[in-house]
């Protein structure tokens, strides 16, 4: 039984690299045909003295970037095999675990504060941010030992950590760094073999290291008892492991970019046709990770003529590792995962006098509201003549009132979300509604520029709801169980990666006021906008009171709530078109990029707020709170450059996430 499996196994992985192989060889023919269709099969090789301008372009242009996206697919799907045996993670990938965003902030940083040491080699500045990243992710899930759910959430926000530091320097340092939008989306566009003289002995010598590796790794698939007893030094194992997976990340990186989800696409795909062993995953892995990379990048150079578009072939495999990973998920055994109850402590009991708390955090809103209007550089300096007090109301005003509006709207919807998933990580930000809002705006600003704002408005919406139905319809099997939801979220904020990056790597003037809007910037803000905010926000908190007994109910569980009277099935539904409404709201203020929504809620249940009226109010005080204290500190901390809200709230958000993950 077991010679016939491998034979199985066998014939379906060769089936499934031979159709790679056949749809690259069809790709390639396809691009060559269109642009030369003139060039002969001998016209393809070492081009001669007396060659023409094509066969030159093929040899330094086309060649060395179809041998540098199998080199790079190669190196990445390795690299995800070797990081799934050591963290025993199914979903373990440089992607996932943020090794090649921190790779990418340390060439980043590099390039603007010590450009020196990109001269004598950028492999190891990438590996420095690659080795940054993975303890970070370490020292937040070891004492849980590993679980896959939690390393996953802790490698989702140190993306966003590093994510928010890179987007700040890009938007600081725009000319600088302008270059490296497209690098940093994975561009493999070359125009000599000097990517490929860097990468192939690097290449050639970790893989070679890793094929020695294999035989000691694969004692570190059973458990720690009998591994010790065979003998095995597991911690040298595992740094080994884990230094050659950074290594392999940190070459691609500084090569060609940021290559998202071959690291996890190929050796998922290896793993359901049936290989088994270590060797076979990682033999099998990282051909065919070459072969997808290289097929995928083929598909999309003749798109890009037809578009006329750039379409970068890093972001590009989001598309392709993303519905892989939602169709994952449902399919995974998460043994280990995080336990039912918050992350975070729960309130021992409910505050003896919840009103006077909410009386006060009201009057610390107000003041924060007073301060960030009064005060900053040039206010008290000048004196508060007329004109002064005009550009407060003018300019001022319309985005302090934004940055409450958005914080109030995104604490509200991360509360009625909590609550209705039962889920206390749940917010539209983790969970991707925020993404899929963004998604939607973007996607429709590409194709009417004209579109008014309640065009904007509706596509948002309808891209919150969409992302809704989707995470829904993902997790009905298991009841919203609340490390999948997570899961799915990570995968659906994944889509977002390449529509965003496809809209910034255009040479647009509107770049540098989409990059603001997408890191959580109020500096566009109008009363245009601010006003219909503000009516919607009183909208909101007065509608909300007629909500208390639903969501006072539905934490219960459906059982306990249709006993009780509740219409379970009608209630999920208008609490969620109004969450969706909500994100879409907060999202076209400030931006996708907050942590609101996640922290207003835990906020007020630590301070004893567990009644939904009492939640409610607190959350979205404290949201507001916090967002209008953000817009005052970017613009205060730099001056006269500006660090976006969404930022400040999004380091402060995250702070607060590494915190709750170190409690575990």
């Amino acid at each position: 039984m077991s010679r016939y499996s491998n034979a199985t196994s066998l014939r379906r992985l060769g089936i499934c690299a031979l159709m790679l192989l056949l749809a690259s060889l069809w790709a390639a023919y396809q691009t060559l045909h269109s642009r030369y269709p003139m060039l002969a099969v001998t016209d393809l090789g070492w081009p001669s003295p007396a060659a023409g301008l094509p066969q030159a372009v093929l040899f330094y242009t086309w060649w060395p970037r179809l041998v540098l996206a199998l080199l790079c697919g190669a190196a990445l799907s390795a690299a995800g095999v070797l990081l799934q045996q050591v963290l025993r993670n199914p979903l373990a990938a440089p992607s996932t675990l943020g090794l090649a965003s921190g790779a990418q902030l340390a060439l980043l940083l590099a390039t603007l504060l010590a450009p020196a040491t990109l001269q004598q080699g950028t492999t190891a500045v990438a590996m420095t941010g690659g080795c940054a990243a993975m303890l970070l992710v370490l020292a937040l899930t070891w004492r849980r030992g590993l679980a896959p759910t939690l390393t996953v959430l802790a490698g989702l926000v140190v993306n966003l950590f590093f994510g928010a530091v890179s987007t700040a320097l890009l938007l600081f340092y725009q000319e600088q760094l302008s270059g490296l939008l497209v690098w940093g989306a994975g561009s493999l566009a070359q125009t000599s073999w000097q990517g490929v003289h860097c990468l192939l002995p690097r290449l050639t010598l970790a893989l070679a290291l890793g094929v020695l590796l294999l035989r000691p790794l694969a004692v570190l698939a059973l458990d720690e008892a009998s591994a010790r007893s065979l003998g095995a030094a597991l911690p040298l194992l595992r740094l080994l492991a884990l230094v050659l997976a950074i290594f392999l990340t940190a070459i691609v990186v500084a090569t060609v970019g940021v290559i998202g989800f071959i690291g996890l696409a190929a050796p998922a795909l290896v793993r359901l046709l049936g290989a088994r062993t270590l060797a076979a995953r990682f033999g099998w892995a990282t051909l065919l990770g070459g072969l997808m990379l290289l097929t995928t990048d083929l598909l999309l150079q003749p798109l890009n003529e037809q578009l006329g578009w750039f379409l970068p072939t890093g972001a590009m495999t989001a598309l392709l590792g993303a519905p892989l990973l939602l169709w994952l998920i449902p399919r995974l055994k998460l043994t280990s995962s995080t336990p039912a109850s918050s992350p975070v402590e729960t309130p021992p009991s409910r505050h003896r006098h919840p009103g006077r708390l909410l009386w006060g955090l009201a009057a610390g809103t107000l003041v924060c509201l007073l301060l960030a209007l009064m005060t900053g550089y040039g206010s008290a300096a000048q004196g508060w003549q007329s004109e002064l007090w005009s550009a407060v109301y003018q300019w001022r005003l319309p985005r302090v009132a934004a940055a409450l509006c958005a914080g109030m709207l995104l604490a509200l919807a991360g509360t009625l979300i909590q609550r209705v998933a039962r889920n206390p990580m749940a917010s539209p930000e983790l969970l991707g509604i925020s993404g899929g809002c963004a998604m939607a705006v973007i996607l429709a600003l590409q194709l009417w520029p004209t579109l008014s704002a309640g065009g904007l408005l509706l596509a948002g919406a309808l891209g919150a709801g969409a992302m809704l139905l989707l995470l829904l319809r993902l997790n009905r099997r298991h009841g919203l169980a609340q490390d999948r939801l997570l899961l799915t979220g990570v995968a659906l904020t994944a889509l977002l990666e390449p529509v965003q990056t496809l809209a910034l790597a255009e040479s647009d003037p509107s770049t540098q006021q989409m990059l603001a809007w997408l890191s959580g910037s109020t500096y566009f803000v109008s009363w245009h906008v601010a006003a219909p905010a503000l009516l919607l926000l009183l909208l909101a908190g007065l509608g909300v009171r007629f909500l208390w007994r639903w969501l006072d109910m539905l934490p219960f569980g459906a059982e306990m709530a249709i006993s009780l009277g509740v219409p379970v099935a009608r209630a999920r539904a208008g609490l969620l078109l109004l969450v969706a409404l909500l994100t879409a709201v907060s999202t076209l203020l400030v931006g996708p990029l907050s942590f609101v929504g996640l922290l207003a809620p835990h906020l007020a249940r630590m301070l004893g707020l567990s009644r939904a009226r009492e939640q409610v109010y607190g959350a979205m005080l404290l949201g507001g709170l916090l967002m209008v204290a953000a817009d005052w500190l970017g613009r205060q901390l730099l001056f006269p450059n500006e660090i976006p809200a969404g930022l400040v709230a999004s380091l402060l958000g995250g702070s607060y996430f590494i915190w709750c993950l170190r409690r575990l």
